[in-house]
């Protein structure tokens, strides 16, 4: 399937994979944050926009689009994909995004901000678009949670995007059934969550080979309590591809 991205100025869009780490993530003792592989693999979904231009912006608590304010590392020669500006009110930061996405037929769009990126003092918003048909450009909001002041820094990932099917959660039947209608997996749930409370057991204990081990790596390995594969195309790392110009 083809994504395909249309600039709307003579400018190359900012727009890389998205990158798997996080700042906050290397911050945690030994980097453990990344062997949490949902946090990891979630990181690495979709595409980001960079912000070509490091700024500081701050907001006075009030509604009106003068009370957000940009002053910028040095004055931006161009009205930039990926630029701030202010014109929503209500404490909201908007980044323009100068280019257009067509996804397949009955696929939308989802942007937020980076997946697990924190902030202090401001929070991405998220939205849809059906961006099969859509010849709108669309914009990244982010509002400040408090009055206060804000930095972003040049290349600093402002978005994050990646197709969504339209008719996903219309195609699922939301059940609630007993785990012991399913023995195999009640069976597979009560072999781990033993093993779970043996291992933090002898964690505590300071049990050398738990200490040594740190921490439980089946769902990281794609295994089974028992060891046995989970699924063949369980996933480590995603390789995203770059946006690139056709051959010609």
């Amino acid at each position: 399937m083809r994504l395909t991205l249309y600039p709307l100025s003579n400018e190359e869009p900012p727009v890389r994979p998205a990158e798997p780490r996080r700042a906050w993530m290397d911050e945690t003792p030994e980097s453990f944050a990344y062997r949490c592989l949902p946090l990891a693999i979630a990181n690495q979904h979709g595409w980001e926009v960079m912000t070509p231009i490091g700024f500081e912006a701050s907001w006075n608590g009030g509604d009106a689009p003068s009370d957000v304010k940009i002053s910028f590392d040095q004055p931006p020669a161009e009205r930039l994909s990926g630029a701030p500006l202010a014109n929503f009110g209500s404490g909201v930061l908007t980044f323009e995004l100068h280019f257009l996405l067509r996804t397949p037929p009955a696929w939308n769009t989802f942007v937020s901000g980076p997946m697990n990126g924190l902030k202090h003092g401001i929070a991405p918003l998220s939205g849809v678009i059906e961006t099969d048909w859509s010849p709108y450009s669309f914009t990244m909001n982010w509002r400040f949670t408090q009055p206060g002041r804000v930095r972003f820094e040049a290349g600093e990932a402002i978005a994050s995007f990646f197709p969504l099917r339209r008719d996903l959660f219309e195609r699922f039947d939301p059940v609630i059934e007993s785990v012991h209608s399913d023995p195999k997996t009640f069976e597979q749930f009560e072999t781990w969550r033993q093993s779970r409370g043996d291992f933090m057991k002898r964690l505590a204990e300071l049990d050398d080979h738990a200490v040594e081990e740190k921490w439980q790596k089946t769902y990281y390995r794609g295994l089974r309590p028992d060891g046995s594969n989970g699924a063949r195309d369980h996933k480590i790392k995603l390789r995203v591809k770059p946006f690139r110009k056709p051959s010609k």
